[in-house]
Parts: C-alpha cells; sequence; structure tokens
C-alpha cells in the first residue's frame, strides 16, 4: 500500500516514510477518505463535516440526501426522532408536535373526543396571556359554521359559495366547509419582525415552527413547547 502527501504529491512506500515527511515539512496528513467523492480529509470530524454539509449524508443511515432539506425531515423523521411525544389523554405517541396537535383538533383522540380546533385554541390562549403564538381575538365566541344544502348544485358540480371551488359530491362540498379553509385565523408566528405569517391550526403554526423555515427556533424546542401546553399549569414559554 502507498502513503500520499496530499500538499505535495508525493508517493511513498510506507506510513513511517511519509509521516517522516509531513512532519519535516509540516503538511497536513489526508487520510479519511469520502465514500461520496474520494475527497480527502485531515480528520473524522473534518470528513463528518464535510459529507454532511456537500452531500447531505445521514452518517447512522449511510444515506445522502438531494439537499439539504431532506436531510433535516429525514434527521426529524420517526425514524430518529421515536414517538417522543404522547398525547395526554389517550397516551397514543407522536414524532412531532404537528402530528400530535392534529389528533386534538380533529377530535381524532377517542378520550378527549371533546375536543376541537376552537377549544384548543381556549386551551392554548389561557396558556398565553402574551399572545407570544395566539391571536388576541377580542369579541370572539367560537368559529361560525357552514353546511351547504342542494342548491349548491350549479349545474355541473356542487360550488363553495366563498372560493367558488367545485365538489362532485355535496358530502365533498361539507367537508371542506367544515374544514378551517374559510375561519379565521387563530395564531401568529412569535417571529413577528422577520416572518409575521398567521395560521388557522395549533398543526399548521407547529408545522411551520418544526420546520425551521424562519429559523426562530429548533425542531426539539417546538416539541416542548407543546408539551407545556397540554400539561401542566406553566405559561407558554419558548426556551
Amino acid at each position: 500500500m502507498a502513503w500520499g502527501c496530499y500538499d505535495c504529491n508525493r508517493i511513498f512506500a510506507t506510513w513511517g516514510l511519509r509521516e517522516q515527511h509531513l512532519d519535516a515539512l509540516r503538511h497536513i496528513p489526508m487520510d479519511w477518505m469520502c465514500s461520496c467523492c474520494d475527497c480527502p480529509s485531515p480528520t473524522p470530524q473534518a470528513l463528518r463535516k464535510h459529507m454532511t454539509e456537500s452531500h447531505h449524508y445521514c452518517h447512522e443511515c449511510s444515506r445522502a440526501f438531494m439537499n439539504a432539506n431532506n436531510l433535516k425531515m429525514h434527521l426529524n423523521s420517526r425514524i430518529h426522532r421515536g414517538k417522543g411525544i404522547q398525547c395526554p389523554f389517550c397516551k397514543t405517541g407522536y414524532t412531532t408536535a404537528t402530528g400530535l396537535a392534529h389528533h386534538l383538533e380533529r377530535g381524532g383522540c377517542a378520550q378527549a373526543s371533546f375536543l376541537n380546533r376552537d377549544e384548543v385554541y381556549k386551551v392554548v390562549r389561557a396558556k398565553d396571556p402574551g399572545g407570544i403564538i395566539s391571536k388576541n381575538l377580542i369579541g370572539w365566541h367560537g368559529s361560525p359554521t357552514y353546511e351547504a344544502t342542494y342548491r349548491a348544485w350549479n349545474g355541473d358540480a356542487y360550488e363553495c359559495y366563498m372560493c367558488h371551488r367545485e365538489f362532485m359530491s355535496l358530502n365533498s362540498l361539507n367537508q371542506h366547509l367544515s374544514s378551517p379553509a374559510h375561519q379565521q385565523a387563530l395564531y401568529h408566528c412569535p417571529n413577528r419582525m422577520n416572518c409575521g405569517r398567521e395560521f388557522k391550526t395549533l398543526a399548521a403554526i407547529m408545522n411551520h415552527l418544526e420546520s425551521e423555515s424562519c429559523a426562530y427556533m429548533r425542531f426539539e424546542t417546538v416539541r416542548n413547547t407543546l408539551g407545556s401546553i397540554i400539561s401542566g399549569d406553566r405559561r407558554l414559554t419558548f426556551r
């Protein structure tokens, strides 16, 4: 096996000769090779950094991804995160705060079927009097309800009179009307200076924050924040 010096492109018959050369000229050994591009690195730490940044590489799974966002989504998936956040009622585990918030807001918990988007907002608002993520809706007494009848048929489809989307069945139209699509936004991004986006559901704002798209907080902090909302009497903080 030949040993090389990448500073001067010389090849040595033994590792010892190469080391003497490196010590004499203060050249840097580059013995750690990237399996993706054969680029050498001086240390295992430098190689790991190179592969993560240049090849979006997951070292635990030995897998490269197309871009940094795909790698981030993979690292935040159940494969690496497990199901670290539990529903306080049915104890079902979820990987993300988004998943748990959606479970509660859509009334999907068999042990807390009374919960819906409005009830969850009331809980969040009580824990967030300073309006970090919840909007202060003066005079708000709940979301309006809408229901279409067969009169919504326009000759071709059932039409939503608010957004003019068309649906093939009356049931599909009423599912649309029962969704948050035409409801008031209840939440805002806490990064008001640089983002300020508004959201109609807790799941939507959790998804926004967990994506780290506005770089306001890390994924782990979002999960901890939702945990403080659904358990205990502490007020909402981001730490």
